[in-house]
């Protein structure tokens, strides 16, 4: 497995960490005007540190809603005081990932670190009309934008206008995102939208630019704040054009004994349907259809039941 440079700085969250609001981490400002309330979540995994430094940036600029609420978290803390970058996958949770607990049944039960931190940030999901949720990824690619299914999440991308590459997807089977919680994940349009950024490499210093970039974007559209608070050099040039791409089907390892036919990096398009990406179980792993997408792919996290990549074909 190929090894990358980790060239971000981990940030000094000591001045920010404690919060406003009684839970850790957990800053809310509102502004006594009606108008949406907005919400901003970093560290939901300990290891992308490019969200905190965005936010930890979003409070020392003091930051403030002119309309409505602002909610600003930093939020797998513990997991995030572990941090190696020698060894960062290590610090990416505790006991079972943040960003899969996201379900009743799961936060009715906080019978592991990661569920009992939920349990104190679902207030705070609960109230917000807007998420984002700012991440990154285990290897080097460009900025992908996910919007779960719900056409109004899409229409935000586009209006936000960056980055270059939206991804139209369902979520995991092993457990509810964050973004698809309650009201996010309803297909008819209640008013919430909700978007997941992975803003490049872990320890890319480019992905805390895209974060910072995205968290102005976000909240422009949001309305809570104006054009004229968000500091222009927070906000970097868009491309010209925006392509999306719908997740058809995740390719899920059955074992540990799986490997890719080459170093896939991420968006590459394969001309062919049956054109082999890989080796499960010695048998091959091969695109269902022509023009095939691979999302995301990375062994990084290999164990049985995990996603390795994701196959996916273009929106019109």
């Amino acid at each position: 497995m190929a090894t990358h440079d980790f060239l971000l700085p981990v940030p000094d969250l000591s001045a920010v960490r404690a919060g406003n609001t009684g839970v850790e981490g957990v800053w809310h400002f509102d502004s006594g005007t009606p108008g949406r309330h907005a919400m901003v979540t970093s560290l939901v995994h300990g290891n992308e540190l490019c969200g905190a430094w965005a936010v930890k940036t979003a409070l020392e600029a003091g930051l403030r809603p002119r309309r409505g609420k602002l909610t600003l978290a930093f939020c797998n803390l513990a997991a995030f005081d572990t941090f190696d970058a020698a060894r960062h996958d290590a610090s990416r949770y505790l006991d079972e990932d943040l960003n899969r607990v996201w379900s009743d049944d799961k936060l009715a039960a906080p019978t592991t670190r990661e569920r009992t931190r939920a349990s104190a940030l679902l207030p705070w999901v609960r109230q917000a009309d807007w998420l984002l949720d700012l991440h990154s990824m285990h290897e080097p690619s460009a900025p992908l934008l996910l919007t779960g299914m719900q056409p109004r999440n899409l229409d935000l991308a586009r209006e936000l206008g960056a980055p270059r590459h939206v991804i139209v997807d369902a979520g995991h089977k092993d457990g509810v995102r964050m973004r698809d919680y309650g009201r996010f994940g309803q297909m008819a349009d209640n008013g919430t939208r909700s978007l997941l950024i992975e803003c490049g490499y872990h320890g890319a210093l480019e992905s805390r630019t895209v974060a910072l970039d995205q968290v102005g974007r976000f909240l422009r559209a949001s309305g809570i704040v104006d054009e004229s608070d968000i500091p222009a050099e927070w906000i970097t040039p868009a491309p010209d054009v925006q392509q999306a791409i719908e997740v058809t089907q995740p390719v899920v390892a059955r074992s540990m004994d799986f490997r890719f036919a080459q170093p896939w990096q991420g968006l590459e398009e394969l001309e062919r349907a049956g054109t082999v990406i890989g080796w499960q179980d010695g048998e091959p792993v091969t695109t269902p259809y022509d023009h095939c997408t691979l999302v995301m792919p990375s062994l990084r996290q290999l164990v049985p039941g995990v996603t390795v990549v994701r196959l996916a074909r273009r929106v019109a």
